[in-house]
């Protein structure tokens, strides 16, 4: 068993024992994974991870007043109840799959080609498939990275902040991120179902940190490792995510300040610690593949 306040105390060391690099990591993780971006960067974000309509809005400028009549009307007339739906699903998705509004961009794209709007759809198009390829193939390695430094953090008082970088330095950078991608591939699709990618977002929490302890797990070890660690642990970790509410909206009264200089940090270090206790438990009672996890790379 575990509760809260042993993991935040732990936390709380690791953090003092590594802060100015642990914030820097977290500053980094924040700039190019989004890690953090629904609370850090709140007043940056707010427009894209809010907006469901983000991307119409933006290139609403194109159109002159007449064309942006014509397409409130086909969209409310041809597809008004599927557009609505749809809407809901981006809206709540945004703040928990990053590479999510990429994806609806290439969607924003291809109703511009309907409204005969080829060169700017070509350009969104092109634009969101850059993106994608970019989180895949960078952010999500990267926030692997962010995962086994924060695991050296808790031994080594000295972590080097280019131990985010180790992902990219062996054969495994291209594995890591094919386990990412169908990872949050598979969390959209669950999506779909509402209820369902919330719960399948918590089974799947602890694969970042499995493949930052060994990046050389299949795919089938380490979502089969997740799932099992979860297992009754699922409702408690939403708790402990629901226990950093205040901070979190503190960090947003400062503009993402207190985020970047402490919450951040000690958000990701408490997240750490749980994977520590659910990786000895797994351990001790052998799950299946737990050898893995003694498997320091």
């Amino acid at each position: 068993m575990w509760n809260r306040k042993e993991l935040k105390e732990k936390a709380k060391n690791v953090i003092k024992n590594n802060y100015w690099t642990a914030v820097i990591v977290c500053f980094i993780l924040m700039m190019f994974t989004g890690e953090f971006g629904s609370v850090t960067v709140v007043t940056r974000e707010n427009g894209e991870s809010l907006d469901p309509n983000y991307v119409e809005n933006r290139i609403s400028t194109f159109f002159n007043e007449e064309e942006r009549e014509n397409l409130i009307r086909q969209r409310y007339q041809l597809n008004n109840i599927p557009e609505q739906a749809i809407n809901a699903i981006r809206a709540n998705l945004n703040n928990i799959i990053k590479s999510e509004k990429y994806i609806f961009k290439i969607w924003d794209a291809i109703k511009l080609f309907y409204l005969e709007k080829p060169q700017i759809g070509i350009a969104l198009c092109v634009g969101a498939i850059i993106a994608c390829a970019f989180i895949i193939f960078i952010s999500e390695p990267l926030t692997v990275g962010g995962k086994k430094y924060f695991l050296k953090a808790r031994e080594n008082k000295e972590t080097r902040i280019s131990t985010i970088l180790d992902v990219y330095k062996n054969k495994n950078w291209f594995h890591i991120a094919g386990i990412m991608f169908l990872k949050n591939l598979y969390n959209l699709l669950w999506f779909l179902t509402i209820i369902g990618g919330f719960i399948k977002t918590y089974e799947y929490r602890m694969i970042p940190y499995i493949l930052a302890q060994n990046p050389k797990v299949s795919k089938k070890e380490a979502f089969d490792l997740s799932k099992q660690m979860m297992n009754g642990n699922k409702w408690k970790a939403f708790v402990l995510d629901m226990s950093f509410f205040l901070w979190n909206l503190l960090s947003v009264l400062t503009f993402g300040l207190l985020g970047i200089l402490y919450v951040n940090p000690y958000s990701l270090a408490t997240n750490t610690e749980l994977y520590i206790v659910l990786k000895e438990k797994a351990i001790k009672e052998k799950y299946q593949y737990c050898e893995i996890l003694e498997n320091n790379q």
